[in-house]
C-alpha cells in the first residue's frame, strides 16, 4: 500500500501536467538493457515505424474513394501511429549518431514531441481498438471491406504503439490524459461539421461517419462523447499502469537500481 500511495501522490502533482524528465536517456535507452547502447532500441523503432508505415499505406490504397478516407477516427490513429513512430527513430537517430542528448535546460523540442505523440497515439490506438470491437463490428454496416487490413488497422495498430512505448524507459504520467483527450474532442468537433456540412458515410450514404455518433440523434451522439471521453482517460491510466510494471520489470533484468521506476519522475 505504500508504494501505491507513493505513485498516487507523486502523479498528482502540478509539475506532472508539465513534460519534464529527470533523465533524458529514458527516451533513447531499452527498459531491459544492462548497458547504454542506443542500437537495440534504434533496432526495435525502425521495425515498428515500418509497420506503422506500412499499415497507413495500406489502408490509404485499399479504400475505393480516397476522399473519404480522413473522415475515419481509424485513420487519424493511423496517421498518429506513423508520426509517433518515425520521431521514436529520429531521438533513437540523434542519439545513436551524435552521442548522449543533453537536457541541461529541459528536454529537446524533439524529445518532447516525441513524448506527446506516443501518449496520443498510443492511447488512441488503444481506443479505437476497444471501440471498433465493441461497437462496430455488429452493425450492418461494413466497416472492414479487407478482412486482413481490418485486423491491422484496429487490433496490430495497438500492438504496434505498445511496444514502442513499452521498449523503451519513457514515462507515462497520469495527469497526461489531457493530451489524447484533445484529439478526442477535435474529432468530436469535426464530426459534429461533417454533419452540418451534409457529409454522409460512404457505404450508406447516411448523415454520420459511425452509428454511435449520428448528430441527428444528439442525445445519443452525446452520451457516446462522453462515454468516449471516460475510455480515453481510463486507458491512459492503463497505459500508465503497464508502464510502471514495464519499470519493475526493466529493474529486475538488469539487476540494479540504477534507474529508479517512473513513479518518482518529473
Amino acid at each position: 500500500m505504500g508504494v501505491i500511495k507513493k505513485y498516487f501522490k507523486t502523479q498528482f502533482r502540478f509539475q506532472m501536467f508539465m513534460l519534464k524528465d529527470e533523465d533524458v536517456s529514458d527516451f533513447y535507452l531499452s527498459a531491459f538493457q544492462k548497458n547504454r547502447s542506443t542500437v537495440p532500441l534504434f533496432f526495435i523503432r525502425l521495425i515498428i515505424s515500418f509497420g506503422c508505415i506500412g499499415t497507413l499505406i495500406a489502408s490509404a490504397m485499399t479504400i475505393t474513394d480516397f476522399g473519404y478516407w480522413p473522415i475515419f477516427l481509424t485513420h487519424w490513429g493511423l496517421v498518429l501511429n506513423a508520426i509517433a513512430a518515425v520521431l521514436g527513430v529520429i531521438v533513437s537517430a540523434r542519439a545513436y549518431l551524435r552521442g548522449p542528448i543533453e537536457a541541461i535546460f529541459g528536454l529537446p523540442w524533439y524529445v518532447k514531441m516525441y513524448w506527446v505523440m506516443t501518449n496520443i497515439a498510443t492511447t488512441i490506438a488503444l481506443f479505437i481498438t476497444v471501440f471498433y470491437w465493441s461497437f462496430l463490428t455488429d452493425l450492418d454496416e461494413d466497416y472492414a471491406p479487407n478482412e486482413i487490413l481490418d485486423v491491422f488497422i484496429h487490433l496490430v495498430n495497438s500492438i504496434l504503439m505498445l511496444a514502442l512505448l513499452l521498449s523503451a524507459r519513457q514515462p507515462m504520467r497520469l495527469l497526461h490524459f489531457y493530451q489524447p483527450l484533445v484529439v478526442g474532442i477535435i474529432y468530436m468537433i469535426f464530426s459534429i461539421i461533417y454533419y452540418f456540412a451534409g457529409g454522409t458515410n460512404p457505404w450508406t450514404n447516411d448523415p454520420y461517419i459511425y452509428p454511435p455518433l449520428d448528430w441527428s440523434t444528439p442525445g445519443t451522439a452525446v452520451v457516446t462523447v462522453l462515454i468516449s471521453m471516460f475510455l480515453i482517460t481510463i486507458l491512459n491510466a492503463v497505459c500508465a499502469a503497464l508502464v510502471v510494471g514495464r519499470d519493475t520489470l526493466g529493474r529486475c533484468c538488469r539487476k540494479d537500481n540504477e534507474y529508479p521506476i517512473s513513479i518518482g519522475n518529473y
